[in-house]
């Protein structure tokens, strides 16, 4: 960036769970989406990380907000502030001067006209001047390397946060997408609400995250099974502390129902697919991207169920943060990107 050009160009993957800035190429910030917010004067106290430790711990005087909810905007003010704090945290090459700020901000495909206002109305009172946006199936595809102009049809399966994104994209196009609401927090629920019922431990949803990540399963049976995952909090009844071993067999019965919805989701879109694009998909496989493509076993399942091979992106988790950033780069090449 020059002495003299005051436009600083980002990308945002603005998820329900995280929130990643692409500027230059690189990941300049990656956050969880959580702003606090003091309830005497309404002011951001703290943004990503420092607002998620406070999580439960602010009583009536700091109120913590996730502002995105199943992929979408839940609360306005919360999200301006958070998208506002985030752009802070970039580091500036130039001090002088406040840029301009030219931004790519990716959206669920299956946003409504006043969601999709939502997100520019929100960008817009951050900062941005030039706001683009871009389906999040769309740039996980490009940030994956495929090339989505080309006739070929392929299909992506992106597991985020709050929505589950499936997409088959060709000639730069959106051909037939499914958006369904079960996704990362659903499986985070799964897992309190398993612990409760089964081990009588209360747990909150930084626990079950852990818990998935280190044991969370999509097979009863995996070839290079993780170790079990201590867990640690109070007992329900008697608030006495305990300590259970979980099992990534535990975890993978009691997340069946929600990997069956994504598993339908799937079949339903195939369904939903033109024939010569279809030959495409079964020639080059699906592609998973998104936090919950690290789930252990859940490409092999998807793969032996609906017998088409599923393929898990490099790096998942910011394959759709990566996609926006080369949307960025070709914001005048690329059609398919809502103004």
């Amino acid at each position: 960036m020059g002495f003299f050009s005051f436009t600083q160009e980002i990308a945002i993957d603005l998820g329900t769970a995280n929130t990643i800035i692409i500027c230059d190429d690189k990941v300049v910030v990656d956050e969880p989406s959580v702003v606090a917010i003091s309830m005497a004067d309404n002011k951001m106290v703290a943004v990503g990380r420092k607002a998620q430790q406070m999580i439960g711990k602010g009583g009536n005087m700091i109120r913590t907000v996730r502002p995105l909810k199943d992929g979408v905007i839940a609360d306005f003010y919360a999200c301006e502030m958070m998208i506002r704090g985030m752009i802070k945290m970039i580091p500036r090459k130039n001090q002088l001067f406040t840029p301009s700020i030219r931004m790519v901000v990716c959206i669920p495909s299956g946003s409504t006209e006043v969601e999709i206002r939502a997100v520019r109305d929100s960008s817009e009172h951050a900062g941005g001047r030039d706001v683009y946006m871009i389906y999040e199936p769309m740039a996980a595809a490009i940030g994956m390397g495929i090339d989505v102009e080309s006739p070929e049809g392929c299909m992506i399966v992106d597991i985020g946060g709050g929505t589950t994104e499936i997409a088959v994209i060709s000639l730069g196009g959106i051909v037939t997408n499914m958006s369904i609401k079960t996704a990362g927090d659903d499986l985070n629920n799964d897992i309190k609400d398993y612990m409760g019922r089964m081990h009588n431990l209360r747990i909150d949803e930084p626990t079950a995250e852990r818990i998935k990540i280190q044991v969370g399963s999509a097979l009863t049976e995996l070839e290079d099974a993780p170790e079990d995952f201590m867990v640690v909090g109070p007992n329900k009844v008697t608030a006495l502390p305990m300590q259970v071993p979980v099992s990534y067999q535990e975890i993978a019965h009691c997340l069946e129902k929600s990997i069956s919805k994504i598993e339908n989701a799937i079949l339903q879109a195939l369904e939903q697919t033109p024939p010569e694009l279809y030959a495409d998909i079964v020639k080059n496989g699906i592609f998973l991207a998104g936090g919950g493509a690290l789930l252990h076993g859940l490409a092999k399942r998807l793969t032996d169920k609906i017998t088409i091979q599923f393929h898990v992106a490099d790096d998942p988790l910011h394959a759709v943060a990566r996609g926006t950033g080369v949307a960025l780069k070709n914001v005048n090449h690329f059609n398919f990107l809502i103004r």
